[in-house]
């Protein structure tokens, strides 16, 4: 097994492109040199700069390479949404131009209100019915083709809170329609559990599907305690439902060793979801989060 490790701008607080009052991309940049890491994620759309030479020569100065983008694209219908989606397919071309492997795909999120509200909570009525669920399978397939082709891209898809995929039985509902050839899954343990999942279960399930990793924690105590309260994601962000790793309850031991078993060859990206503002030190728990991997996990 070999695990490059990676970090990426939503560790300070870059969590969406609207998110305001985040740090300038020079300062996350070398934030992530400085913590140890050797590869980032593109962050959200606008935020590194897509001018290939400017973004190749900022990476380079850092040594640092470009791994993939979280990347939103409405599976219900990707036209309904056209200017994200040809955001999409622009985040596609930069990742392409900066040799890049995979591109990660994420459901529209916070856009069907029930969901939003739902979050972590979801109800099998509150999930699609078996027309919905090959419409959206079949829009994954018809981009994830489209990149490979175009681009060179593999896609995983990112179960996430917030959005349609979440469950572990809709993570299912997807990888079943799916094209394994061009389709895999970015194993999110965090949001696997948040979204009432366990993640060790999920990942032996579908190991010949996990191409990519997102390495995060998460607190089942402080979530149950948001869920009570009917909190949404933001709220878990705030309440601390995403820590530092090792300071919640995702069995990383056993997920190292499946992947060992596995004998897992790729990139794992750590996230640590924070707000902009609060009291959080993003340079220190990146530190913290990369040392956490190297002592105890071996990474």
């Amino acid at each position: 097994m070999q695990i490059n490790i990676a970090t990426a701008p939503v560790s300070w607080g870059v969590l969406m492109k609207d998110t305001p009052n985040v740090p300038p991309y020079t300062q996350v940049l070398d934030g992530i040199k400085a913590a140890g890491y050797s590869g980032t994620e593109l962050g959200p759309y606008g935020y590194l700069p897509f001018d290939i030479p400017k973004l190749r020569d900022q990476l380079s100065q850092r040594q640092l390479k470009l791994i993939s983008a979280f990347t939103i694209v409405n599976f219900i219908d990707p036209q309904g949404l056209p200017d994200v989606y040809r955001e999409a397919v622009t985040t596609a071309q930069v990742l392409s131009a900066l040799d890049c492997g995979w591109i990660v795909l994420s459901d529209s999120l916070f856009v069907a209100e029930h969901r939003s509200k739902r979050a972590g909570r979801i109800r099998p009525e509150d999930s699609l019915d078996t027309n919905g669920w090959n419409t959206f399978s079949s829009n994954v397939d018809a981009f994830a083709q489209m990149v490979w082709e175009e681009f060179g891209l593999k896609s995983v898809i990112h179960p996430h809170v917030g959005g349609y995929l979440e469950t572990p039985t809709e993570i299912d509902a997807v990888l079943e329609r799916t094209n394994p050839e061009v389709v895999g899954l970015c194993f999110d343990m965090a949001h696997i559990t948040y979204g009432g999942g366990n993640p060790v279960a999920v990942l032996n399930k579908w190991r010949d599907r996990v191409w990519y990793l997102h390495i995060k924690d998460c607190n089942q105590n402080i979530l149950q305690n948001v869920l009570k309260e009917e909190g949404n994601y933001f709220d878990g962000v705030i309440a601390g439902v995403f820590p530092e790793l090792g300071g919640g309850t995702v069995d990383f031991i056993t997920i190292r060793n499946i992947l060992d078993e596995m004998n897992y060859q790729g990139w794992g990206t750590v996230e640590q979801d924070i707000l902009p503002g609060t009291n959080a030190d993003p340079l220190t728990s990146a530190k913290r989060n990369r040392a956490y991997l190297l002592e105890t996990l071996g990474w």
